[in-house]
């Protein structure tokens, strides 16, 4: 930290304050070159992870959007709330998990597929018919028959 006074990168800190709510912290600090004391504040830089879109745009992620997805497909099932929080917290260690902090809907949607496949057929039906949008019945019924032909596995 390079002192205001005299420019110099040789001090101590003085005192250390957290701000209330803790995103930031107030340093007094001493130069020892010139002896005079200044103040630094230090925050965590707060850079959002993103979501690429199909057609490249690119929008934060949201937690709440994902499980609110969730929720619609699993909607009258039998499904409980703490797998749906799990499959979004899944998503959400594989983004902090990437070193550019992006994450494709196409990965966001194949997890959530793969994770909805394993629970409950019908979850999974609703999810895919939104996330690969069907265009008519027969891409629905395709779908379905795919799921029908698959071997049956047991959730936890």
């Amino acid at each position: 930290m390079n002192c205001p006074f005299c420019s110099k990168n040789n001090d101590r800190v003085v005192d250390s304050r957290e701000s209330r709510d803790g995103a930031m912290i107030r340093r007094r600090r001493e130069c020892l070159e010139c002896g005079r004391r200044f103040t630094s504040y230090e925050q965590i830089e707060n850079i959002p992870y993103l979501v690429v879109k199909s057609d490249g745009r690119r929008e934060e992620f949201s937690r709440s959007k994902l499980l609110s997805g969730l929720m619609k497909a699993c909607e009258k099932r039998t499904i409980p709330a703490k797998r749906q929080e799990d499959i979004a917290e899944l998503i959400e260690q594989r983004l902090h998990l990437k070193e550019d902090r992006e994450i494709s809907t196409q990965e966001i949607g194949a997890t959530v597929m793969e994770e909805l496949r394993k629970l409950d057929p019908v979850a999974y039906v609703r999810f895919a018919s939104v996330y690969r949008r069907f265009e008519d019945i027969g891409a629905f019924v395709d779908e379905v028959q795919s799921l029908l032909n698959q071997p049956t596995s047991t959730a936890d």
